[in-house]
């Protein structure tokens, strides 16, 4: 008696093969495209909330911080880094209390 065995061909691996090169080749770069709206994105909600954090600093204490350190220091911000660890926030400068995102010296 011989028996029947089941199994994928060559032929049926290698469309399977293909179709998941074919998803692969569609999605990569969308999803390397989105990838900056996320860090753009990112940074943005950071500044708003490290501005918010400014003006509760200065309900609390009656004066602006010194710095965006001073902030972290006192636990309104538990970082000033970017996620990636590539930017900071700071103020844009000491007159200023605007909070902006620069590269890490």
């Amino acid at each position: 008696m011989i028996k029947k065995e089941d199994g994928f061909t060559l032929i049926e691996m290698l469309i399977v093969l293909a179709v998941i090169a074919i998803l692969l080749i569609l999605l990569v770069p969308n999803l390397s495209e989105r990838n900056q709206d996320i860090h753009t994105k990112g940074e943005d909600a950071l500044v708003q909330m490290a501005e918010a954090q400014v003006q509760a600093y200065y309900i609390d204490h009656g004066k602006y911080p010194d710095s965006i350190k001073q902030l972290v220091d006192q636990n309104y911000l538990t970082t000033n880094l970017l996620a990636n660890g590539t930017k900071e926030i700071v103020f844009e400068n000491s007159n200023s209390y605007k909070v902006i995102v620069r590269n890490v010296p």
